[in-house]
């Protein structure tokens, strides 16, 4: 006979991936410690949307709350997918790195604040060019001044993914974590079919792209560091213990003459699939030894 007064746990499930950039921010939070900087009421928006046609947002689509996770101060960055892809522009990269740079500052005073970076972002918005490239630029450079007093934590949780130069901005994070759903690259693949052919990649085989691209995968190759359910309460746990364990022993970034052993140990002659890929990868790094 079954309980009525259980709750089945899919109820009790929150997705996180669901949520809006603001909502999945504020859900990391300790209850009662946030406020946000440069809100939507600032109306701090893209001068250059306008003038291509394109209806700007009032937040650029760039969501910066400080708090507390763990009792611990934190700036957690934001970006809204359902904008421009969250695409970076002159606006919403003025703002991550302003986070990131007053975090910096209020680390090297004795105030250790981490960051988080929720990324659902295609990389440079296309419309602001040279301007979104700069932007990225200047994120990377606060971020890695950042890293050096308190742990910067990237979330990679919904199918927008982290692609471009944001895909860099992750690949120099303390901390990865994504979910099964996410993705995480350098270039996407419509980006390389376009380029290369669709004999290099076919961009509408989605289970060969999650395979290539996905959480499990990146995680499997050591890429992220942890594989994470589409839950906000899970996902708001994992980020805790993040910020509570501090800097890592060693950033992976740092790490380049081993990725380069563990890259030319691999046998390129051959096709690989994403599984033989993963299986290579990592019996590269046991001959070579963990780090």
């Amino acid at each position: 006979m079954s309980n009525s007064n259980v709750t089945p746990a899919f109820v009790l499930r929150r997705s996180f991936i669901e949520l809006e950039a603001r909502a999945r921010a504020w859900s990391l939070l300790d209850a009662g410690t946030g406020r946000e900087l440069a809100g939507p009421y600032e109306r701090i928006e893209s001068p250059w949307l306008p003038a291509q046609g394109v209806a700007p947002q009032s937040d650029d689509g760039c969501v910066v709350l400080k708090g507390t996770i763990a009792a611990q101060p934190v700036v957690v960055v934001a970006l809204e997918g359902k904008f421009q892809a969250g695409s970076m522009g002159e606006v919403s990269g003025a703002k991550m790195t302003a986070a990131l740079d007053l975090a910096a500052r209020d680390s090297a005073n004795g105030t250790k604040t981490s960051a988080v970076l929720l990324l659902e972002t295609g990389g440079v918005r296309l419309q602001e060019a040279n301007l979104g490239l700069a932007a990225i630029a200047e994120v990377i450079a606060s971020v890695l001044v950042l890293r050096q007093h308190a742990p910067v934590i990237s979330v990679i949780a919904g199918t927008v993914g982290c692609f471009g130069g944001m895909g860099l901005v992750a690949g120099i994070s303390s901390y990865v974590l994504m979910t099964r759903e996410a993705r995480l690259g350098l270039n996407g693949a419509e980006v390389i079919e376009q380029e290369s052919g669709i004999e290099e990649i076919d961009s509408s085989d989605r289970a060969l792209i999650w395979a290539i691209n996905g959480g499990e995968q990146r995680v499997g190759m050591d890429v992220a560091d942890e594989l994470v359910d589409d839950d906000a309460q899970t996902i708001a746990a994992s980020v805790r213990r993040y910020v509570e364990a501090g800097l890592p022993h060693v950033h992976r970034s740092d790490q380049v003459d081993h990725y380069r052993k563990r890259i030319a140990e691999l046998d390129v002659s051959k096709q690989f699939d994403p599984r033989m890929v993963r299986e290579s990868w990592n019996k590269a790094r046991e001959q070579g030894g963990a780090t």
